[in-house]
């Protein structure tokens, strides 16, 4: 006869999944035998990064459970529990099934709050909960002009967000006079709301919505407000609030709060000692808690206490720090200074749109609490110093006042100042201590190691940040230097360099030299700042000082070969080219004897040019309609094609056309080293796109964008980092690609190397890019929009211009040619493989006649 017992869990949300992991990680199956029931047909998922959704995620990317994570647990999947019967401990299932337990968790979760208000049921309507919903949404959103919201809070403007990506003109109706009334004061609100009006959704603050009206179709068509006004829609989600789902709860007898919540003690216990409840069902230490951080306190202390220990839930943070259509808001502690004696300290920049307070103790000793609208840099230590883990320093205006030129005491303040039972990661409830000893007793190097350890970092991500500064920490106490200094003349990496030049709008490398670092500058630094400047402000690259910055090839916007010479590369968009433009690159192959290759990337390269002849060689190949292809840049290079659908039988999309457009849009763009990139027009990859930096093979449905492959001393496939793409979302996802990894990667470091060193690698970045799990991506495209609209051709902007042609030339106090120069011809089966032959003297072409032909285009 079996001695194990039965423990069910009704309920298989984020929560639920918490109760499942705790009991696995505590018990075998010879003693509990684990029994699930979710309402929903799927494993539990992250709701808090439902929003990804819409910007590609899969369900199997918003997955919690693992392949084997659910070994030996009975589950039952799109199942609820209907009923309980308290006095057998048995319970029966929506589907029939009865079983009997010795421990039952309830983990029901909570429902969205729909207002009776009269149309509130109309075709069109919608809440904001589940996959199921978001799949609603999307379908019906299909054709679909105007979208509104009811509810400003967090999940309002999230559901707000969503509609604006499904290309939906978007407007919030929120009841209270500001957006997040619970998380922010009027000011934060004012400045939250001129962010979020700046991506265009409307807001409608203090309006009441009295009914919905439908259209000759039935449908909803408008929302009628209080004032009497009227709002045009096609789609609305109510997004006003959740109430705890205790239904199941009330029809056993159990006890439940007075406005709802399954009244349960410090243990987790309901009324009824066999039965637990934890989450957004549970009504504990005197309220709901509607955060994932809390429920999974409680699921913790459930799976304690039903094995015998005695945990207690005894209240939790509800500190919050998320970013809402990219746009950084955080909460915590006495936000409001409701505290006596509380006084906070405020600093607003409505220029920059950023607000930030802090509340203080009387005396100014301790942080009580805080709000943080546009920039929550600050939130990890202001948290820490609020929970009593970390000391207030004696400024504690520099905790948000703008870092200035003198001491910052607050910036000295780092994670060695934390103390050890500090919890770092409130989600699954990790301490520094945790943290430092798994870094200590494992030899950990990076934060990918802690997470899979630890666990800490791997649900929300925003402790991150926090859990690379311990890392940090602890290899510097072990004496492992972890300086990543661009050069002895910058005290940053390229990484942080790179911020400081975008954050502070930094237009010269003297500036940055006189502001940030010293000395004079060096090799490294110059042409890295100068990658950087261009990068971001997409300016003639030899202008005024920035022309001294740059490395040889980029001083004469060509590549400067083993003898001297120089090499032309015209661009040849997608491999695609006329027979004029063949016959010109011809003729100047001819006229000035040069030595012509075609290359690996649908390009033909000139060999053997002076310098000085340069100017005249572009002059010629500009008047064929051509262009600079870079091939002297850390730079985009060249975006390989095969002829796709245009010809190729097999070919299922233009990839062709794809590949002439994504080039003429990067074309220019500076890096941190050579870019390359192609596009195949169905799955036999005839362009190869998997070696590239970035990729692109076409189905039948759309594009695969495939990254971080290239060659190198380390050859390596790139990797798919979304698929199924339309045209337009596949160029949104490669700006957000580009920018980010010329934001973060190191000085000369390709996107392969770049890639395998992230931190999380794929999926990270795939939540980065395309998740926008930092809401950094409107900046992201921002930036290269501004890239893409700044661009020229260096090569026209150089012969169009008699003083910058005056630079080309050999010696700077002489005009002639360097008489030592060695051409290599064409080889053919009649010349030896290694045959050179002297080149015949060409005649300068005078700095005047270049003008006037430069003139008479």
């Amino acid at each position: 006869m079996s001695t194990r017992k039965t423990v069910v869990i009704a309920g298989n949300g984020m929560v639920g999944h918490k109760v499942i992991e705790s009991f696995l990680a505590r018990t075998d199956a010879t003693e509990w035998e684990v029994v699930v029931f979710g309402e929903e047909p799927r494993f539990a998922y992250d709701r808090v990064g439902l929003s990804s959704f819409f910007a590609g995620s899969s369900e199997q990317d918003l997955s919690l459970v693992v392949d084997g994570a659910y070994d030996g647990v009975d589950v039952h999947l799109g199942d609820a529990v209907a009923s309980i019967d308290r006095a057998a401990k048995k319970l029966t299932s929506a589907n029939g099934f009865t079983v009997a337990y010795d421990a039952l968790v309830l983990a029901t979760g909570s429902f969205p709050f729909v207002p009776p208000v009269p149309g509130h049921d109309l075709p069109g309507c919608f809440v904001y909960r589940t996959i199921d919903d978001l799949i609603a949404i999307r379908d019906y959103a299909k054709g679909r002009r105007v979208g509104a919201v009811v509810g400003g809070g967090l999940l309002g403007l999230e559901a707000a967000n969503a509609l604006r990506e499904l290309g939906l003109d978007t407007h919030v109706v929120e009841f209270a006079p500001r957006l997040m009334p619970l998380q922010i004061d009027e000011v934060g609100g004012n400045v939250l709301r001129t962010r979020v009006e700046q991506l265009g959704v409307a807001i409608h603050t203090a309006m009441q919505t009295s009914s919905l009206r439908a259209g000759d179709d039935g449908a909803v068509a408008a929302m009628q407000f209080g004032d009497g006004t009227e709002l045009d829609v096609d789609l609305v989600v109510f997004s006003a609030g959740i109430r705890p789902r205790d239904q199941l709860a009330r029809e056993a007898g159990l006890d439940v709060g007075e406005r709802g919540g399954i009244v349960v003690d410090e243990s987790c216990r309901t009324s009824d000692p066999s039965i637990f409840a934890v989450g957004e069902c549970a009504f504990i230490a005197g309220r709901i808690w509607g955060l994932v951080a809390p429920g999974y306190d409680m699921a913790r202390v459930a799976v304690d206490q039903i094995l015998g220990g005695d945990k207690t839930f005894v209240g939790a943070d509800l500190s919050t720090k998320l970013k809402l259509m990219g746009i950084d808001v955080a909460s915590f502690g006495d936000a409001f200074a409701t505290s006596e004696g509380a006084q906070p300290i405020t600093f607003h920049d409505p220029v920059a749109k950023v607000y930030k307070r802090v509340v203080m103790n009387a005396d100014g000793s301790l942080v009580l609490g805080g709000i943080l609208v546009g920039d929550a840099s600050a939130y990890s230590l202001l948290t820490q110093m609020a929970r009593g883990d970390m000391p207030t320093p004696s400024n504690p205006e520099q905790l948000i006042f703008p870092a200035s030129t003198g001491n910052n005491e607050a910036g000295a303040i780092g994670v060695g100042a934390l103390s050890a039972t500090a919890t770092v990661c409130s989600c699954n409830s990790v301490t520094k201590q945790a943290i430092c000893s798994a870094i200590v007793e494992n030899g950990l190097t990076d934060v990918a190691s802690i997470k899979s350890l630890t666990r800490a970092g791997t649900t929300c991500g925003g402790c991150v940040p926090l859990l690379t500064e311990l890392l940090k920490d602890e290899l510097r106490k072990s004496g492992v230097d972890v300086r990543n200094d661009l050069c002895e003349h910058f005290a940053y990496s390229r990484q942080e360099l790179f911020d400081i030049v975008r954050i502070q709008r930094i237009t010269s490398f003297s500036t940055l030299l006189s502001s940030h670092g010293k000395g004079w500058g060096c090799e490294i630094c110059k042409p890295a700042v100068a990658s950087m400047l261009a990068s971001l402000n997409g300016e003639y690259i030899l202008e005024g000082e920035r022309a001294g910055l740059q490395d040889t090839n980029d001083r004469f916007l060509a590549n400067m070969q083993k003898d001297g010479t120089y090499s032309v590369v015209p661009r040849v968009p997608g491999g695609e080219i006329t027979p004029d433009q063949l016959i010109a690159i011809g003729n100047v192959a001819k006229e000035f004897g040069l030595y012509t290759k075609i290359t690996g990337g649908q390009r033909i390269d000139l060999f053997g040019a002076r310098v000085d002849q340069l100017p005249a060689i572009w002059v010629k190949l500009i008047d064929a309609g051509m262009e600079s292809g870079h091939a002297y840049g850390k730079a985009l290079r060249t975006i390989k094609s095969c002829v796709g659908s245009t010809w190729c039988r097999y070919g299922v999309q233009d990839s062709t056309s794809l590949a002439i457009k994504l080039e003429l849009r990067y074309r220019g763009l500076r890096s941190p080293h050579k870019l390359k990139s192609a596009v195949s027009g169905c799955a036999r990859e005839c362009a190869e796109a998997q070696s590239k930096d970035f990729g692109i093979i076409a189905t039948e449905r759309g594009w695969n964008l495939y990254v971080g492959g290239n060659g190198g001393m380390r050859p390596q496939h790139a990797l798919l980092l979304a698929e199924d793409l339309g045209e337009e979302e596949l160029i949104r996802i490669i700006d957000r690609y580009l920018m980010f990894y010329i934001r973060t990667a190191d000085r000369l470091e390709r996107t392969a190397r770049w890639l395998n060193k992230l931190e999380g690698g794929i999926d990270y970045l795939r939540r980065v890019v395309i998740d926008d799990a930092l809401g950094i991506c409107d900046e992201l495209e921002a930036e290269m929009a501004r890239v893409v609209d700044a661009y020229e051709c260096e090569w026209t902007a150089t012969v169009n211009d008699p003083e910058r042609v005056s630079r080309f030339k050999t010696f700077v106090n002489d005009t002639r040619p360097d008489p030592s120069v060695v051409f290599i011809t064409e080889r053919s089966q009649i010349r030896p493989a290694q045959s050179h032959e002297k080149a015949r003297p060409l005649e300068l072409m005078e700095l005047s006649e270049l003008s006037e032909l430069s003139e008479s285009r």
